[in-house]
């Protein structure tokens, strides 16, 4: 017996899973964006690195499996540039636990294009902070990534920023709302300028705080829309963690 079809799509949809973070793309000024939003009060946000015996997970399926039975990886993307060996460039903390000290000074490349920043992600909240208002406040995160430069700082772009500019790359970062309680992780899905990528934070999200992570290697892993970007290992990977038990 051949189902009705609004029946059927009913069914498919009860089969799928559910996920908690929520995705979607935008286009903006012309340059197309992916974006995934996550509540940083219900939702557990954490960067990972490396498995239990220290070695590199590098990909999103490797993070997927590290977390076991019981979970879903409901949202991947690389968090921060690396060196060859995949060790963080900057800042690092995973449960509490530092890797990587704070680098404070500018230096050449993106990342040392002060300012810089650190994204915290704490009980309850997540905040991309200024590296130097990093410094002075010295919060106790559970999890942290340094990485550079800032996009957006307290509303404004990046002073270094051209609006001119003709250096572009499919870019990704991470901007959070002044209260901390909402996380939004984007992917631009053309090549753009950090003018072009920061004003995306600023005017079309009204983002206050906004950290870029890298360029060209940006990935991202989002199951809610069917997309996992395949490639080369990663470092740090920031990602949302849920239970399956009553799903």
């Amino acid at each position: 017996m051949r189902l009705p079809r609004a029946l059927t799509a009913l069914i498919a949809l009860w089969a799928a899973p559910a996920y908690a973070v929520d995705c979607g793309t935008q286009i903006f000024e012309g340059n197309r964006f992916t974006l995934c939003t996550v509540d940083a009060q219900a939702e557990r946000i954490k960067l990972f690195l490396k498995d239990d015996s220290g070695k590199v997970l590098g990909h999103f399926s490797e993070v997927d499996r590290h977390i076991g039975p019981n979970h879903q990886l409901s949202f991947a993307m690389n968090a921060g540039m690396y060196h060859p060996d995949r060790r963080p460039v900057g800042y690092y903390v995973e449960n509490f636990q530092p890797a990587q000290k704070l680098f404070t000074k500018a230096s050449p490349g993106n990342f040392g294009l002060l300012p810089n920043g650190v994204f915290c992600i704490r009980e309850g909240r997540a905040d991309v902070i200024e590296t130097l208002a990093f410094q002075r406040m010295s919060p106790e995160c559970r999890f942290a990534t340094q990485s550079g430069p800032m996009l957006v700082i307290d509303g404004a772009l990046h002073p270094r920023f051209l609006p001119d500019s003709t250096s572009k790359f499919v870019r990704n970062g991470v901007g959070t709302s002044a209260d901390g309680t909402r996380a939004v992780f984007v992917k631009s899905e053309n090549r753009v300028s950090f003018h072009e990528f920061g004003r995306f934070f600023r005017d079309a999200l009204k983002i206050p705080q906004a950290l870029y992570f890298d360029g060209k290697v940006s990935r991202i892993h989002a199951p809610a829309i069917g997309r996992s970007d395949p490639g080369f290992w990663l470092g740090p990977i920031v990602g949302v963690v849920e239970s399956t038990k009553d799903n």
